[in-house]
């Protein structure tokens, strides 16, 4: 009896250890992988700089792995950074920097009037597809896909794919622009709505569906028509596409203290009161100020000083004091700030 515990509990042991790799101890790696990526470099399509540099090959654990992968700091010539180290094998790596340059940044000045200068990504790790033990293996695990969390634009604003899929009008139709131009360059392009595994990211790789290559999954099905060309150049359309982050609202009139736009500050207070315009026009004279405002004020005439002379309303016809007076009040937002 117990000669059979003791082989139960090994077996239970072996299984649990296989489980615990999260890798398909049984799946062979195809020969096109290799294929395809010494055909890549045979054709230079990866061009190294400093931040983009060869390293040696990684071969496993299990079949996991490169021939030549590249570890990558910046994309696009150095101009996008990247918010960590990437490796990549160099199919995925050129299709990486293709998008970059007809897609993603024509989008990114499109509908924000500026370029990426960061990407948020995640590339290589040897793991079964959607971090599930004991499944197929993912193209991440060949540098063979790319995850996008965010991109940061040239003034620091941040567009999560995870905020910004159902954010304003212009996040919405700049991530489906980057995601329909994926949908042109990879054979898998996963987004928001896709499944549960792509809420806050959008997934592209470079994987055989079929024998010849030819399937391609773009999920979710989306109703958006892309502004852009297939060469990057905004086209017409009879749509106009969403505004750009709204400015700042304008300031108070130039005879207000700049450092007290709005006039609400204890600096204000030595200002002294306005008399509402209705009275100065209509109202009996005991409510008319005998001391005008300094800006106010007349010149001296003669050699002997004179009292400064009231500016009287009556000079001005009645009815140009029936408009309401000028607000200093902060101005209402119709949209919001970003």
């Amino acid at each position: 009896m117990w000669r059979s515990v003791f082989a139960f509990s090994a077996l239970t042991l072996f299984g649990a250890g296989l489980t615990g790799c999260a890798l398909n101890k049984f799946e062979q790696r195809e020969p096109w992988r290799d294929q395809t990526e010494q055909a890549c470099n045979a054709k230079r399509l990866v061009e190294t700089t400093e931040f983009v540099t060869p390293v040696k090959e990684i071969s496993g654990p299990g079949v996991c792995g490169m021939l030549q992968p590249y570890r990558v700091t910046r994309l696009g010539k150095g101009t996008v950074a990247l918010k960590q180290r990437v490796t990549l094998a160099c199919p995925a790596l050129t299709e990486a920097e293709a998008w970059l340059a007809d897609t993603i940044q024509p989008a990114a000045n499109l509908y924000f009037g500026q370029p990426v200068a960061e990407i948020n990504a995640g590339t290589y790790a040897c793991r079964g597809r959607n971090n599930q033990a004991g499944a197929k293996l993912s193209e991440h695990s060949f540098g063979n896909a790319v995850d996008i969390m965010s991109f940061k634009l040239a003034d620091g604003y941040v567009i999560t794919v995870k905020g910004g899929w159902r954010g304003t009008e212009a996040e919405q139709s700049f991530l489906r622009e980057v995601f329909l131009g994926a949908c042109a360059r990879f054979s898998t392009v996963l987004a928001p709505g896709s499944n549960v595994f792509h809420y806050d990211h959008i997934h592209v790789d470079l994987a055989r569906h079929d024998p010849r290559g030819l399937r391609r999954i773009c999920q979710p099905l989306i109703k958006f028509t892309p502004q852009l060309g297939a060469d990057g150049v905004p086209r017409a359309t009879a749509r106009p596409r969403p505004p750009e982050r709204l400015p700042a609202p304008p300031q108070a009139p130039i005879d207000v203290e700049e450092d007290d736009p709005y006039g609400v500050a204890p600096m204000s207070a030595r200002q002294p009161a306005k008399v509402p315009a209705a009275q100065l026009a209509h109202g009996p004279a005991a409510v008319r100020p005998t001391t005008p405002p300094v800006a106010y004020a007349a010149a001296p005439r003669g050699p002997v000083p004179r009292a400064p002379a009231p500016r009287v309303a009556a000079a001005l016809p009645p009815e140009d004091f029936a408009a309401e007076p000028l607000s200093l009040a902060a101005p209402g937002l119709a949209e919001p700030i970003y």
